[in-house]
């Protein structure tokens, strides 16, 4: 709280709340320009501008996806299935003030768990080998299941297509170029960041420029009521949050497993453990809290192996990692001991921004709400060019547009014929980490991974996902053979 680094926590911020409303710039790209800004700073310094960018980037994404139905964040994605239809139905208020509690709630439980953690999680993470992020990753994939819309086998179609998807670019045994056509933009792989926004935010624009009407036409879109029910509905649904806060945290612990698994693994459980899991996709309340209860949970796990061994959980702490190199600090048993100021000002951190985010936002709901209510045709053209500049701002790459346009069309398709594209985005994200893992078990222990405890645990946990599953689909067909 001393004034140089409170100061640099505001700018983080603001660069955060800028970065997170504009779709496809993300939080690594913002902490990799902002990086050669540290020299010269403390420790202390340093990360309270990094951190509170991170943290405040990952709030702000899921504006932009509850007003326009566009991922601001890759990691924001969940948030849109609830929270747009919310804001189509005029409870855009209500919408973000839910969010924006449940990120804070979220990022309590996250610096708890730091807190917690830190003296016991060495164990917990060795035992972890490429086996069980292989099967941790599997487990993800299962929750294809659950959110298929009802199609159990157009969500295997489409989980299976972005499986494919993450195969383009470079073999990581071989290096031999696979589906690149020719095309060295594509040894590279495709990127996740353009396909999530043209999934998601080519239909909302076709949508709006067809209909030449606003997103809600309800008044009620930026009431102060409206908002202060969201903050409400984060403390009534509170077991949701946690729950999603936890699994946020617990994933984000895992190194290279991410934020985009994260969030549809809680959404994923909240739909199945729902009273109401019909409502999810249409507007369910449960549903947005549980997409953003794990958003800040899993950036404070994903500090937890930073640092206690330097390995970075997600692609942001690792550029946050380089920054303990500029500063002079080792990652690991010295952060328990020498350094215990810096570990404990970082957990301090993700929660004041988050206080201070939240603070910001409640006067600015209402004219953001309100924004819903502009007709489509005025609004397309300025969502069209945000989508083209977060896509084209990913990797400064021509290319990234043109997949963008391409997700976009898909998009349409999709929703045009009712198939989910959550699975698509699934398989995406896990194809190649199921792939790197895969092989790595294989080399390191032939078949003998499959006989180790914790991937026979996770193995039971799949096929209790899947039974689940099935048997609310055949509760679901009986119920509607019995009223027909």
């Amino acid at each position: 709280m001393s004034p140089g680094a409170f100061g640099l926590m505001m700018i983080g911020i603001i660069i955060g709340m800028v970065v997170g409303i504009l779709p496809g710039l993300g939080g690594p790209v913002a902490l990799a320009l902002m990086l050669p800004f540290t020299f010269g700073m403390t420790p202390i310094e340093t990360f309270c501008f990094l951190l509170s960018t991170l943290v405040v980037t990952t709030t702000a994404g899921g504006i932009t996806s509850i007003l326009f139905g566009i991922p601001g964040e890759a990691t924001a994605a969940a948030i849109v299935l609830d929270g747009h239809p919310m804001a189509k139905a005029g409870e855009a208020g209500r919408a973000i003030g839910a969010m924006l509690m449940a990120s804070l709630m979220g990022a309590l439980i996250g610096a708890v768990l730091i807190v917690l953690a830190i003296p016991i999680i060495r164990p917990v993470v060795l035992a972890f080998g490429p086996p069980e992020f292989l099967m941790l990753a599997l487990v993800g994939l299962t929750f294809i299941a659950i959110l298929s819309d009802g199609s159990m086998l157009k969500g295997l179609i489409m989980a299976s297509a972005g499986i494919l998807i993450s195969l383009v670019g470079l073999d990581p045994q071989t290096s031999v170029p696979r589906y690149t056509f020719g095309m060295l933009e594509m040894w590279d792989g495709i990127g996740i960041v353009p396909i999530v926004i043209g999934l998601f935010g080519g239909p909302q624009i076709l949508e709006l420029m067809l209909s030449k009407k606003s997103i809600s036409t309800r008044k009620a879109a930026g009431s102060t009521s409206g908002i202060l029910k969201g903050f409400a509905d984060a403390f009534i649904h509170w077991k949701t949050v946690v729950q999603a806060g936890l699994i946020g945290a617990g994933v984000g612990v895992v190194p290279g497993v991410g934020g985009s698994v994260a969030q549809f693994i809680a959404y994923g459980h909240a739909k199945q453990s729902s009273r109401e899991p019909e409502k999810f996709g249409k507007g369910s309340i449960e549903g947005l809290l549980a997409a953003s209860g794990n958003n800040n949970a899993k950036d404070g796990g994903s500090l937890i192996p930073m640092i206690s061994f330097g390995l970075p959980g997600s692609v942001s702490t690792t550029i946050v990692l380089t920054a303990f190199l500029i500063v002079g600090i080792d990652p690991g048993p010295a952060m328990l001991t020498e350094h215990l100021d810096v570990t404990f000002s970082m957990i301090w951190v993700t929660i004041i921004a988050n206080v201070i985010v939240l603070l910001i936002t409640i006067p600015i709901i209402a004219p953001l709400s309100r924004l819903t209510m502009v007709s489509g045709p005025l609004l397309a053209p300025f969502l069209l060019a945000l989508v083209v500049l977060g896509s084209y701002a990913n990797s400064n790459s021509l290319f990234d547009v043109w997949v963008m346009l391409v997700a976009a069309a898909v998009g349409v398709i999709c929703q045009r014929f009712r198939w989910p594209v959550v699975p698509l985005l699934l398989g995406l994200v896990l194809g190649d980490i199921c792939e790197r893992y895969f092989f790595l078990s294989q080399a390191l222990f032939g078949w003998d991974w499959v006989t180790r405890p914790i991937v026979m645990g996770f193995g039971a946990l799949m096929a209790l996902i899947f039974f689940r599953a099935g048997l609310q689909s055949w509760k679901t067909f009986k119920n509607k053979r019995a009223v027909q």
